[in-house]
């Protein structure tokens, strides 16, 4: 198996940070510098058959396995020292790099785990039947200024919810003829859908009509103005 030097370095830097600081606290070169030579041969020697050994054992053998290539560099910079060595000659550099890649080569790579997804807070108006009701002044079809934040929250729910639609339903009360109030009502209804439009909604999802005084809020005699009854009501498509 080949790898050139810039990959095989490369992966030794990414493999570095992945070590634990456990690591650092076994031994390192100088704690052997004071080792006669022929102590630091058999300690170095160890090293380097570990390496050889661990880069014939198949089950870590790969590039993308930081032992291996810890191994790998463990291997050549422990031969290096055993040659210095046979002269005589303890070489710091070597030695220190020797040690330092078989302690990395030893250490088990560090499982990462990722955090838990975040917790996203359930919304209550997810789960109601109705989104809003916009409530209107006698004979106008002009919804007020405070329906604005219903208006709003239907629109915005519209798309978090995952609802499929919303249907928009015009009424009137009681006061008034029947074909004027269904006309009204109707005229509600649209001035809502469009000010929930204006808000994000897709106008395809909205189903909008007007029942008139056919369905009061408030059951009052014919004729009789209630404020209650004069609405707009947003339910919900599921």
């Amino acid at each position: 198996m080949q790898y050139d030097v810039k990959t095989m370095m490369t992966a030794l830097a990414v493999a570095a940070v992945a070590v634990p600081v456990a690591a650092h606290a076994q031994a390192s070169g100088n704690d052997l510098m004071g080792m006669s030579v022929s102590a630091l041969k058999g300690e170095i020697g160890n090293r380097y058959n570990a390496a050889l050994g661990l880069t014939n054992d198949g089950s870590v053998s790969g590039a993308d396995n930081p032992r291996y290539l810890w191994a790998i560099q463990a291997k050549a910079q422990c031969g290096v020292a055993l040659g210095f060595l046979k002269s005589g000659t303890k070489d710091p550099v070597s030695i220190g790099k020797c040690v330092d890649a078989a302690n990395r080569m030893n250490q088990q790579p560090v499982a990462i785990v990722a955090p838990p997804p975040p917790v996203v807070a359930d919304n209550p108006a997810c789960h109601e039947s109705i989104a809003g009701i916009v409530f209107f002044e006698w004979n106008s079809a002009v919804p007020p200024e405070s329906a604005m934040p219903i208006i709003q929250a239907a629109a915005q729910n519209l798309k978090s919810c995952g609802w499929k639609g919303l249907t928009v339903t015009g009424h009137t009360d009681r006061s008034g003829s029947d074909p004027y109030n269904n006309a009204l009502s109707v005229r509600r209804a649209d001035a809502v859908a469009q000010m929930l439009g204006a808000q994000g909604a897709d106008r395809g999802a909205l189903a909008v009509s007007g029942h008139g005084e056919s369905e009061p809020k408030v059951p009052t005699p014919d004729g009789e103005r209630n404020p209650q009854n004069r609405r707009v009501e947003i339910t919900v498509q599921n």
